[in-house]
């Protein structure tokens, strides 16, 4: 059982920057993949980027590659998601979610994929 715990939400104005965290408990294999999502409301969820722990390759979104840098933290079991110039639409509950024994790969944004889910962490972004 692995478990995904997301911090470092909050209620930021628009413009500023955000990171946010998600800590893993022990992975069994080398080779995983840990996702970011966020859902805001009244809309799907949707994958923002993908990070391989084996050696730290990350995918993201053609959307937010300029804003949106993800970067995995091995000596901490960390992933964390850095947000900057925040807009009011980057409202959302944010997720971290893994699936074991792969890495990224295509398709990587489907959320079905994913086995384990963290319980989310608010962002509100005010204008």
């Amino acid at each position: 059982e692995v478990q995904l715990v997301e911090s470092g939400g909050g209620l930021v104005q628009a413009g500023g920057s955000l990171r946010l965290s998600c800590a893993y408990s022990r992975l069994v294999f080398d080779e995983n993949a840990i996702a970011w999502f966020r859902q805001a409301p009244g809309k799907e969820r949707e994958g923002l980027s993908c990070v391989t722990t084996s050696d730290g390759s990350t995918h993201s979104i053609e959307s937010e590659k300029g804003r949106f840098t993800t970067n995995h933290d091995n000596a901490k079991n960390t992933v964390r998601l850095e947000i900057d110039s925040l807009e009011p639409d980057d409202t959302a509950v944010y997720y971290c979610a893994a699936v074991m024994g792969m890495g990224c790969i295509t398709g990587w944004s489907t959320q079905g994929w994913y086995d384990y889910w963290g319980q989310g962490t608010q962002v509100t972004v005010s204008a």
